[in-house]
């Protein structure tokens, strides 16, 4: 030990300054300092400046000195901190966070594989993650809207990558998670909200529905989209055995989806409040009804994991998911604004669901029993739609509840 401490006084740079344990300079004037890491590894960190106050020399790349890089690493050291992130990558962090997840929804794993083929194309996937900084962070979302990226995607992209970090911070090899920020304060929401329409836009679509002598086979179904909030692909995924006639009630504890390789799937309900019953009203279940009795009756009855007795079969005797849905809604509302001057909005399924809720809501339906019957989630969710209502509402309640003071 005498030997190493007489060793560390006599070893000096070529300014004549002392070295320190671990530090030495090259031939060439760079200086480098080894060090074992929190997992015994020998590692080394090398720059061409022993100290903050030193010059840089002609021609190399700017860094910090060796003696902040040791401070630096002595933190991270005496934190537990892995020294270089582990030399892990923006993507192989999200590849290992998305490696862990089981049991997702087939939805899910197509978002999981949209993030993961754009960090790919991305010169940010390959930056190593504890050189990613918040400004950095912000940065590359700027530049993924630059590129013509629209909000929900940049939402869905964050939406991966920033638990993605938070794996690394918990994992010890990052401090901080530089993700962590509103997302409105970085980038444009340009995304088009999908406004609930009017009673009096709700009638009119329906009445020309009804009318049509196209369309009008489709009038039951997207009534009781417009009456009940049923997500386009529970509705899809209804069988005659959810229709409970005796009870007034439909059971809602599934969903119908398509993948894009065209295979049909059975999946529990989106959220965990998803599984309910929601109430039918009698023209709510005179549309069952009518639908039941001009169902389809194939030869060969289609089952879907178990389930049978869809109530909407397409050409091919299957069960219609919600892109067929979506189509007659575009379909419609086209033939509709071709015949009339005061033109309908986009309407979808979607629109349909948050129409039934901000209606319930209009009407004075409690938030609590309107987040049941919606199957949401989260209650905030739920009264997110009471910020849609407008001033005409807010008078029409003042009247209501004058009225009942001075009742």
């Amino acid at each position: 030990m005498k030997g190493e401490k007489d060793l560390s006084e006599i070893r000096k740079d070529n300014k004549g300054r002392r070295l320190m344990i671990g530090e030495s300079q090259d031939k060439e004037g760079r200086y480098r300092y080894k060090y074992y890491d929190n997992l015994g590894n020998r590692k080394s960190v090398y720059s061409w400046r022993l100290t903050a106050s030193d010059s840089y020399p002609k021609g190399k790349r700017k860094d910090i000195s060796l003696r902040e890089k040791e401070k630096n690493l002595k933190k991270e050291l005496d934190d537990a901190i892995i020294p270089n992130g582990g030399d892990i990558t923006v993507l192989e962090l999200v590849q290992k966070y998305i490696n862990q997840k089981r049991g997702v929804k087939h939805n899910t794993q197509a978002n999981y594989n949209f993030v993961i083929n754009i960090i790919k194309k991305e010169a940010f996937g390959t930056k190593r993650i504890d050189k990613v900084k918040l400004s950095d962070a912000k940065e590359w979302l700027i530049k993924l809207q630059d590129d013509g990226r629209g909000y929900s995607s940049i939402h869905s992209i964050r939406g991966v990558v920033r638990p993605a970090f938070q794996l690394a911070v918990d994992d010890d090899l990052i401090r901080k998670n530089p993700f962590e920020f509103q997302l409105a304060t970085v980038v444009v929401n340009d995304s088009v909200t999908r406004e609930a329409i009017t009673r009096k836009q709700e009638g009119e679509f329906l009445r020309f529905i009804k009318e049509d002598k196209h369309f009008c086979k489709y009038y039951d179904g997207i009534y009781i989209l417009f009456k009940t909030g049923l997500r386009i692909s529970e509705f899809c995924g209804l069988t005659k055995d959810n229709i409970e006639f005796d009870k007034h009630r439909i059971k809602v504890d599934h969903q119908l989806q398509r993948k894009r390789n065209m295979k049909y799937i059975i999946e529990t309900p989106k959220t965990d409040n998803g599984e309910r019953y929601v109430p039918m009203n009698e023209d709510v279940e005179e549309c069952f009804k009518r639908i039941i009795e001009n169902r389809k009756k194939p030869q060969i009855e289609p089952i879907i994991d178990g389930y049978a007795g869809f109530l909407y079969l397409d050409k091919n005797n299957m069960p219609m998911v919600a892109l067929h849905w979506e189509k007659y809604f575009q379909h419609i509302r086209e033939k509709y604004n071709s015949l009339y001057k005061v033109q309908m909005p986009c309407i979808t399924p979607h629109v349909c669901r948050h129409t039934f809720c901000s209606n319930m809501a209009k009407s004075g339906m409690n938030p609590k029993t309107l987040q049941y019957i919606m199957g949401h989630s989260d209650i905030g969710v739920t009264l997110n739609t009471y910020t849609h209502l407008q001033f005409d509402d807010a008078l029409e309640e003042m009247k209501k509840v004058s009225s009942r003071v001075v009742g």
